[in-house]
């Protein structure tokens, strides 16, 4: 008797091991499904500029890794908090000791924020470099799609990774079209491309729901997303073949048939606003690399047919608890591991659990014998499993 619906997924031809490089870009299920791979000892880059939801904010931040880009004065701003309501965002107030000054980019996660201008320019010029050496030497990665609704800077039209609790009136938000998302991730294939040529994509889109927009624009969203992924896959396959979603083709070209070049316009974001193009206006053309695959992996549709039950949920009953993410991972490791590669994380994770034991007394001639012991396993298992680096 079958209780549920189960999604078919095909064996991918891309293949991950021990040895494979892997990097997770999006939204905040790229950062759990990440986790997933890097608690198995998986090496994995999650996020390098911190997450982030919205196709055009993924495709900039690619780009500037791809163009091997140098931030500077213009790429940050000030924030004043207020403290005690007698600070604003003038500047007659930075000598205010009341005052505590932080600055952000508007491409990136708070995280990658700085008590000073130079901080900031650090984090994200490191943030650049570190990615780029990760993805220069990447196997796959992995670009999970949160949601078509994107905050756009009113001033100038730039398309925004994080508000960073600004004053709402600074932005404008609006569900970008089909193809303006088709558009950010033929820039996202070519960016990475120039990163890497041999280098294997796999789009996703995140089961979690927006609710705060409501049930239907968050289908109408995710709808959008969808919609976009297959018109990708499709328009790179080789002539005369057919990608169904979860199926692996190989790329051909991610240009257009006008010499390559992809124009964006998201003036739709506003009539009245004149809107940046984000991931810029001129894609060029790309050699044939059959070598280099793009895909769909259907975590979307997992959830929404396998994992229906809010069960499967978190207390807000919007994010996905520890099981389903868990669920989603095995999903994974069955389209993307061979046998053998299962096996060795089978391994790992009985490993991890002796790891993570916890010593209750660190002098003790049992904790000795314990640490002894681990180190033995750690070794043998790093000689069996090519690529595996436990750390311990």
């Amino acid at each position: 008797m079958n209780l549920f619906t189960k999604i078919d997924i095909p064996a991918s031809a891309c293949q991950i091991d021990y040895k494979s490089r892997i990097a997770f870009f999006g939204s905040c299920f790229a950062d759990n499904i990440s986790a997933q791979f890097a608690s198995r000892k998986f090496n994995v880059l999650a996020n390098p500029f911190g997450t982030v939801y919205n196709p055009l904010s993924i495709a900039k931040q690619i780009k500037a890794i791809a163009d091997r880009k140098v931030f500077g004065e213009d790429d940050v701003f000030r924030d004043m908090r207020v403290a005690n309501g007698e600070c604003t965002n003038n500047e007659d107030h930075v000598s205010n000791e009341n005052c505590a000054a932080t600055w952000y980019s508007w491409d990136a996660h708070g995280s990658l924020s700085g008590k000073s201008r130079e901080e900031c320019i650090a984090k994200l010029n490191n943030a650049a470099t570190l990615a780029r050496e990760f993805l220069q030497k990447s196997d796959v990665v992995f670009i999970t799609l949160g949601t078509s609704f994107v905050y756009f800077l009113k001033d100038i039209g730039a398309a925004v990774s994080n508000c960073h609790q600004q004053n709402p009136n600074l932005f404008i938000r609006k569900m970008i079209s089909v193809d303006h998302v088709v558009a950010a991730l033929k820039s996202i294939v070519q960016d990475l491309q120039k990163i890497k040529r041999d280098m294997q994509i796999v789009f996703t889109v995140s089961p979690l729901r927006h609710m705060s927009d409501g049930a239907h624009a968050n289908t109408l969203s995710k709808a959008t997303l969808q919609l976009a992924i297959d018109k990708v896959i499709q328009e790179i396959a080789p002539p005369g073949s057919h990608a169904p979603l979860g199926v692996s083709v190989a790329r051909n070209d991610v240009g257009t048939e006008r010499g390559g070049n992809i124009h964006i316009s998201i003036a739709e974001a506003n009539q009245s606003c004149a809107l940046r193009n984000d991931v810029g206006t001129k894609l060029e053309p790309t050699q044939q690399n059959r070598k280099t695959s793009v895909e769909y992996f259907p975590s979307y549709e997992i959830v929404m047919d396998e994992l229906r039950d809010y069960r499967f949920y978190d207390d807000d009953m919007i994010h996905l608890s520890k099981t389903a993410e868990e669920y989603i991972f095995e999903r994974m490791v069955e389209t993307y591991c061979s046998e053998k590669t299962r096996e060795d994380i089978r391994k790992v994770e009985k490993f991890m659990k002796m790891a993570n034991h916890r010593i209750q007394n660190a002098d003790s001639p049992a904790t000795a014998t314990f640490l002894q012991k681990l180190h033995a396993e750690a070794a043998k298992l790093e000689s069996q499993i090519a690529g595996l680096e436990l750390n311990v």
